[in-house]
């Protein structure tokens, strides 16, 4: 397990220029030129990579991050989506059509085209070597070799999708609700989670358990799968787009409002339970939040710029990027949560190394 450290001390910065400090002296920033639409790093730990709306793939490595970072041409067009790979590398899809395939050297390769008229909006993989691919009402499972294993399809276009931490259900969200599958079922029928309204962003819950969308209407809704029960979380001032728990379930952070809003999900929470506020006060949202991969702790940006990390438990907050570099678009840890990464609408990119030292 990589331990994340503050590098900052017991106080943290305080000056915009010792907000940077952190940046500067444990990590590289770039201007990219292109709204940073997503970020992720490779599962085999040799790629951070950064997808932007002018279709380019932007590749850094880790272990260097002030060495060169390559620029490589993936989409005839915007790219809408990055996750990681189900083994090394990264997949990204466009408003070309196309499902591709980054390789840590940079190598591109196309998996899947789905038409130029069809958008590749919403990812998901497991490393057992399931991709998810929802292509306006239809949700696509595919291995590793990029062979179409079914072919789901949902009520209305899919604005989000999942799959669960051993691979085995995917969720689609959509309006009026989500819907569940179990991935090895011959049937194709769901368990159709209702509720009214739109639904994008969604997130399966550690344990399997719950799963919670974010709304058109800037709330939360999420379902206890044992019996079906409603958990409706209201009040956020803006749409919530970052819906990320912690490893193991106790907390599910989320941007969306003036501070990182974290829901308890434990001791019969978040039902009759408020949620902590951590890293506000300012009037600046958080627009983008991602947990941990092994400890309650979570990295945020804001619509400002700012990028840090806070302690759950504590509160304690460590500030890693200072504002002034446009909203915070993406943001992602590698799966051992050593480095960062994170970018913004005005194209600028950053990697950051966190092990203790």
């Amino acid at each position: 397990m990589s331990e994340v450290t503050n590098p900052a001390g017991p106080a943290g910065p305080t000056g915009t220029g010792e907000v940077d400090f952190i940046l500067d002296s444990r990590g590289a920033g770039q201007e990219l030129g292109a709204w940073v639409v997503g970020v992720g790093f490779g599962r085999e730990g040799r790629s951070a990579a950064f997808a932007l709306g002018d279709g380019t793939i932007h590749l850094a490595d880790p272990a260097a991050p002030k060495g060169d970072w390559r620029r490589i041409e993936a989409h005839d067009g915007a790219a809408l989506s990055l996750v990681p790979d189900v083994a090394d590398g990264v997949l990204s899809g466009g408003d070309d059509g196309r499902l591709v395939r980054t390789a840590p050297d940079g190598t591109v390769e196309q998996v899947a085209s789905f038409g130029m008229m069809k958008w590749v909006e919403h990812l998901a993989t497991h490393p057992s070597g399931l991709r998810a691919v929802a292509v306006g009402k239809a949700l696509h499972l595919m291995d590793k070799q990029g062979a179409t294993l079914k072919t789901l399809t949902t009520p209305s276009t899919i604005g989000g999708v999942a799959l669960d931490a051993k691979g085995k259900r995917v969720v689609a969200s959509h309006y009026n609700g989500a819907s569940i599958w179990f991935v090895a079922a011959k049937e194709g029928a769901p368990r159709v989670l209702e509720w009214k309204g739109s639904h994008h962003a969604v997130a399966f819950s550690p344990d399997g358990t719950h799963v919670v969308t974010a709304m058109q209407e800037a709330a939360l809704h999420g379902w206890r799968l044992t019996d079906g029960q409603h958990m409706r979380m209201a009040g956020y001032p803006a749409k919530t787009k970052f819906l990320s728990f912690t490893p193991k379930g106790r907390w599910l952070a989320t941007s969306g409002s003036e501070a990182v809003v974290c829901w308890p999900f434990f001791g019969g929470g978040p039902m009759g339970k408020a949620p902590e506020e951590i890293a506000g006060g300012d009037g600046v949202l958080c627009t983008a939040v991602a947990c941990h991969p092994s400890q309650e702790v979570f990295a945020a940006g804001f619509s400002d710029g700012l990028v840090l990390m806070a302690e759950i438990a504590s509160g304690r907050i460590v500030p890693l990027a200072a504002p002034g570099r446009g909203a915070v678009s993406a943001l992602a840890w590698n799966h051992t949560g050593s480095h960062l990464a994170f970018g913004s609408e005005t194209g600028f990119a950053a990697l950051i190394d966190l092990t203790r030292r």
